[in-house]
């Protein structure tokens, strides 16, 4: 079986002990980023599995249909970037596993690294000593301050326990079955999402974007915020009204934002508004990319292919395709 496996940035999924789950295929891994479809259509020409590392690439219809050989795409976590129907259509299997009950540790520890970098202003003092400066502020500690937990899932309930360990005040706003899971774990819940934005002092997005969740952050939300507060997106850049974020910087209602997810990825334009705010740290969606997460993350990607060459494909969000191939071989 041909397998392709696309934007692999920085060369590293063939050191990933995991890789060796793929002996005996004929693999080729591309490093660099590309959308054109004319450009993917010729790379990918003969691919019979496709391995997508998140919602790096889009695939959709247009590509899809000039694909004849491709009949599985294997990848992990939600797929607004592939049109599901289409593949349907085309008999093309979408092998996806959700990781439920399994916390994204590095997206954890990654907004708590921003969390901490934001609030002791620790890029900005970097940048200012190497500059020939020496201090050229004073931070804030979290420790005591109010931590809001926008969205008590896996990733949510991960931080909402670093902020205890921190010595913070944690309280939740989410979804009123998520409002119950967090109480029943000992945590706070605001009254309302209007008390949640105006008394936290730093508050932390995680949701999934879904079309109930997009722009769910307002700009009357942010305008709520106290001068001193932070917000921190380590999820999805749509959660947030469109030009909200930059302009309720611009108000200074919140004072600071640290950011790692954006509208266009990868966001390559140095004239970016928030890439300009002394007030902002950006880092380019790192959440989940550590070495340890590829782990994770390709163990299982793998397995989906393991598991669709031995004919018993797992984790199928698309199961018509199944259904569709077996009536196919059933006697007429």
């Amino acid at each position: 079986m041909k397998i392709s496996i696309l934007d692999d940035y920085h060369d590293t999924i063939r050191t990933l002990a995991c890789f060796g789950k793929l002996d005996g295929y004929d693999v080729t891994i591309w490093n660099d980023h590309v959308q054109d479809n004319d450009a993917l259509a010729r790379r990918l020409r003969d691919t019979e599995a496709l391995v997508l590392i998140r919602e790096r690439t889009a695939i959709r219809a247009p590509l899809l249909e000039r694909l004849p050989a491709l009949k599985l795409i294997s990848q992990r976590s939600v797929y607004p970037h592939i049109d599901i129907d289409a593949c349907t259509r085309l008999g093309v299997i979408v092998s996806s596993g959700q990781h439920v009950g399994t916390p994204s540790y590095a997206t954890a520890e990654l907004t708590w690294g921003l969390v901490l970098a934001a609030m002791r202003e620790i890029p900005q003092q970097m940048a200012a000593l190497k500059a020939g400066k020496w201090q050229i502020g004073v931070g804030r500690s979290v420790r005591a301050k109010v931590l809001g937990i926008y969205g008590y899932g896996r990733i949510g309930k991960v931080v909402a326990d670093y902020g205890t360990a921190f010595g913070m005040k944690v309280w939740v706003w989410a979804r009123e079955d998520s409002l119950a899971r967090a109480r029943g774990e000992g945590y706070a819940t605001a009254p309302s999402k209007e008390a949640f934005f105006a008394q936290s002092d730093i508050i932390t997005l995680h949701m999934r974007l879904v079309p109930a969740t997009r722009g769910i952050v307002t700009a009357a939300d942010l305008a709520r915020m106290k001068p001193s507060a932070l917000l921190v997106n380590t999820s999805r850049a749509g959660l947030i009204e469109p030009g909200a974020l930059v302009n309720a910087l611009r108000a200074g209602r919140p004072g600071m934002a640290a950011v790692d997810v954006y509208e266009e990825e990868p966001m390559l334009d140095t004239n970016h508004p928030l890439l300009g705010m002394a007030n902002v740290v950006c880092t380019p969606h790192l959440g989940y990319v550590s070495r340890d997460e590829f782990e994770v993350q390709f163990t299982d990607i793998f397995d989906q292919i393991i598991a669709y060459a031995a004919g018993t494909p797992i984790n199928v969000v698309n199961p018509e395709v199944l259904i569709r191939s077996h009536d196919a071989r059933q006697p007429a």
